[in-house]
């Protein structure tokens, strides 16, 4: 019998030719297989047909990952999208109220750029739509016509908040990450701990307060090819730990 956790992966719905599709990327599940050593499971995002509380009983943790689709302003109280962004309702009625429950069930969570966005609005923050457009932040979008590798190579640095989770898991306090994102933060939601913030302020990392499992967000993809990067490793090492941890809990 297997001893890896199972990890719930939400996908994103995208039609492919006359179809719908429940779709992953591949570096995320493969982020689940070499950097948690767990089973990534994808969850369907049928919001009318799926039960929270059901997946949430299958599982060991829940990751949240990166999409090309925005979080619908509507639910931050944001202002309308600009025509023809992409958007993704069906997993935005699947996440938000998933990452509410697993939180307090203390589900391990890790969420990474979309997801982060996902969990801050969950908990009540709000987003900018194009961080690019701020005054005082500088672009985080990526150049579509790099190779991939430059796309998802270093961007920035980010300064990690002295003995926080993420400080302790990279043993600096300045690393540099990936940036392919236009939405970020706008509005801190309570309840939180920062833990990494951007050369231009921007918080791009928070660990989740009076929770009784893990609860990582992080803006950037640690998923990119995560066994050449130690930090990486560590995150997805430390949230793996925590899945395996929550599920001999659940054994007991």
């Amino acid at each position: 019998m297997s001893t890896k956790p199972v990890i719930g992966v939400p996908a994103c719905r995208k039609p492919i030719d006359i179809h719908q599709f429940h779709v992953v990327g591949e570096k995320y599940l493969q982020a689940m297989v070499d950097g948690a050593d767990a089973l990534p499971l994808i969850i369907p995002v049928m919001a009318d047909d799926v039960d929270i509380d059901d997946v949430l009983g299958q599982v060991d943790g829940v990751f949240l990952t990166g999409s090309l689709s925005n979080v619908e302003p509507h639910h931050y109280e944001g202002e309308p999208s600009e025509p023809g962004t992409l958007h993704d309702p069906h997993r935005d009625a699947i996440t938000l109220p998933l990452t509410e429950r697993a939180l307090k069930a203390g589900v391990p969570l890790l969420a990474v750029c979309r997801g982060y966005q996902e969990v801050v609005v969950a908990l009540g923050g709000t987003l900018h739509q194009k961080v690019h457009e701020v005054p005082g932040y500088h672009s985080h979008l990526e150049n579509k016509e790099d190779p991939i590798e430059v796309m998802y190579g270093p961007s920035h640095p980010v300064d990690l908040v002295e003995g926080g989770m993420l400080h302790k898991l990279a043993g600096e306090t300045r690393v540099m990450v990936n940036s392919l994102h236009s939405q970020g933060m706008a509005r801190l939601p309570d309840g939180v701990t920062v833990e990494a913030i951007a050369d231009d302020g921007l918080i791009e990392g928070f660990t989740v307060d009076d929770v009784p499992g893990f609860a990582l967000g992080v803006q950037w993809h640690p998923e990119w090819q995560v066994t050449e990067n130690e930090f990486s490793m560590a995150i997805f090492k430390a949230f793996g730990d925590a899945c395996r941890a929550y599920a001999g809990q659940r054994q007991v």
